[in-house]
């Protein structure tokens, strides 16, 4: 019930988010967001980044439909879903330098549909989640981390 109610409360934060029509391909580094636009309609975005992810063993943990999600609790809410995967011997090692970074790992992905229909994916990006922890000592992960969500997000990445 609680995991309920934490997912309900992520997806009415992040709705706030996607109330924008045309979002820039990335956002500014101080709030730390990366935007990348899909050349996909939203279920096909959806499929090619997780089969980029099975296709990289990376685990996959959920997929939380928040259109869904808001639908049932009475909300309108343009399609909207979170998919959340990790490498736990890479992110483990960032929650090991600062038990606060597990905030943001497992690693993140939101696919979303702007106003105008357009799919977008997001994600917090790995130099500024150093940062927000204070993590110095993990560069060369941070780095990886980085490498493998861009190549994820290239899979649907609009030319």
């Amino acid at each position: 019930m609680l995991t309920r109610i934490l997912t309900v409360c992520a997806f009415l934060v992040m709705a706030a988010g996607i109330a924008i029509s045309s979002p820039a391909t990335h956002a500014s580094n101080s709030d730390g967001v990366i935007l990348v636009k899909s050349a996909y309609p939203m279920g096909e975005t959806i499929r090619r980044l997780k089969h980029d992810i099975a296709d990289k063993k990376i685990v996959f943990f959920a997929e939380i439909d928040q259109a869904r999600l808001a639908a049932d609790a009475g909300i309108k809410l343009r399609p909207s879903t979170l998919l959340v995967f990790g490498n736990p011997p890479l992110g483990t090692q960032f929650i090991a330098s600062n038990p606060l970074s597990g905030l943001d790992w497992p690693v993140r992905l939101l696919v979303f549909q702007d106003t105008d229909g357009a799919v977008w994916t997001a994600y917090t990006d790995f130099a500024w989640i150093a940062r927000r922890h204070s993590i110095a000592d993990r560069e060369a992960q941070f780095k990886m981390a980085s490498m493998v969500v861009e190549s994820i997000t290239s899979s649907v990445q609009s030319k």
